[in-house]
């Protein structure tokens, strides 16, 4: 595969899903969130990269809605902008993670019927009207492990087999990649049929799923889990301000708070000064010991520990391991293992800082699944026993829309 395959995102947030799959050799050339201020922290932390504008610019779903994009004008919109993507690269993509509070057991829980919930049936409804040649689908492990809301999953699976996808899901922990970060997360891939005629995977017509171990999901891992959770981790130690503790050459330092920190300098980091501070409960931080992070809130981190999973809404607070405040918005972003040159905008609230960072993919993850749909769209042999047992073949459903106006596709691509 010789082109840089093309993207269309959505529910970016500010953009650590789309920044992993761009270093991965993927173009970002379309943008939509449903989140104004974090649109402008996405276009504010490009500006701060020296990252390209996206081709056909940036998206703002009114009202959080992108059903729009499934029916009528901004639909057909749509459809024109990724048959002009189609004229300089061989595949198109979508990634995104809809809001997922509704699936989350420490948030909503409301499942499909809640406000977000239904942005992931919305998602999949635009996979299958707009036909990508494949899609990322990232959600909390709720939606995949819950019975309630795995029935929910299921159906959304079968709607997209019917419209012509192999699926291969993971549930991943960031840790894995190199995050310091115990964050698990299902991941969802599809891919159309044709583009697997095109790289010559021999499957069934009727097959649903890519073929166990087919898809190089193992590749880029760095830590295996059972390597990290079997690590001897600091357990507790008494809080003290600006202590001094060892690190045991029994862990791996890179999973480490710590070590992000240092390698993030996330004290002279632009965002090193944007943390909450107290009105009152000052003395409570003070009670709390370092990597006691047992409870729902004021969990404090340990320095020689990865941290729980980067949580800071719901009144989840996450203390500094050895300074009596909160974690800054420096160190947030270095638990999500970004590069310590990404910046979010000063004008932009605490609040919406601490958000998007809890609802971002971490970066190193992003990337590591990004190589992974690399090698294996560049895969040219395969080796693997055919499934015995046939399915029922399923329909392929048509695409969205006939191609009819070339001239309502150059005011798309000349007014996006």
């Amino acid at each position: 595969m010789s082109i840089r395959p093309k993207l269309f995102s959505f529910f970016a947030g500010t953009g650590f899903l789309d920044l992993g799959f761009e270093a991965s050799g993927f173009d970002i050339v379309y943008v939509n969130e449903i989140n104004p201020s974090y649109m402008e922290a996405y276009r504010y932390s490009r500006q701060v990269l020296n990252l390209p504008l996206p081709e056909y610019g940036y998206h703002y779903a009114d009202n959080g809605n992108i059903e729009q994009l499934t029916e009528g004008e901004k639909a057909l919109r749509l459809w024109y902008l990724i048959q002009d993507a189609r004229k300089s690269t061989d595949i198109v993509g979508f990634i995104g993670g809809p809001p997922c509070p509704d699936f989350s057991v420490g948030g909503k829980n409301r499942g499909k019927d809640g406000d977000n919930g239904k942005l992931s049936a919305a998602y999949v409804e635009l996979i299958c009207q707009h036909q990508p040649d494949f899609f990322l689908f990232e959600n909390v492990k709720g939606l995949w492990k819950t019975k309630k809301h795995r029935l929910f999953f299921e159906q959304l699976k079968e709607k997209l087999n019917q419209s012509g996808y192999l699926l291969t899901e993971r549930l991943i922990n960031a840790i894995e990649y190199g995050v310091p970060q115990d964050r698990e997360r299902i991941i969802l891939l599809g891919f159309r049929q044709s583009l697997i005629r095109d790289i010559e995977l021999p499957v069934e017509p009727s097959a649903k799923f890519i073929p166990e171990g087919i898809f190089p999901w193992a590749t880029y891992i760095l830590y295996p889990k059972q390597t990290v959770f079997s690590c001897p981790w600091a357990a507790t130690d008494p809080f003290q301000e600006n202590s001094h503790l060892p690190c045991s050459n029994e862990i791996i330092q890179e999973l480490t708070v710590e070590y992000w920190f240092r390698q993030n300098d996330v004290l002279n980091h632009a965002n090193a000064q944007h943390h909450f501070k107290p009105r009152a409960g000052l003395k409570r931080f003070l009670s709390v010991a370092e990597g006691d992070d047992s409870r729902k809130s004021y969990k404090r981190l340990h320095r020689w520990r990865y941290s729980p999973t980067a949580c800071y809404g719901n009144n989840e607070v996450h203390l500094h391991p050895y300074k009596a405040r909160r974690l800054s918005v420096a160190e947030a972003l270095a638990i999500q293992s970004l590069p310590k040159t990404f910046v979010l905008p000063d004008k932009m609230s605490l609040t919406n800082m601490f958000k998007t960072i809890g609802n971002g993919v971490p970066y190193l993850a992003s990337k590591a699944i990004a190589q992974s749909i690399l090698d294996f769209l560049s895969t040219t042999e395969w080796h693997y026993e055919q499934p015995s047992q046939k399915q029922l073949e399923l329909p392929l459903s048509p695409t969205l829309f006939d191609c009819q106006s070339k001239a309502l596709l150059d005011v798309c691509v000349a007014h996006p």
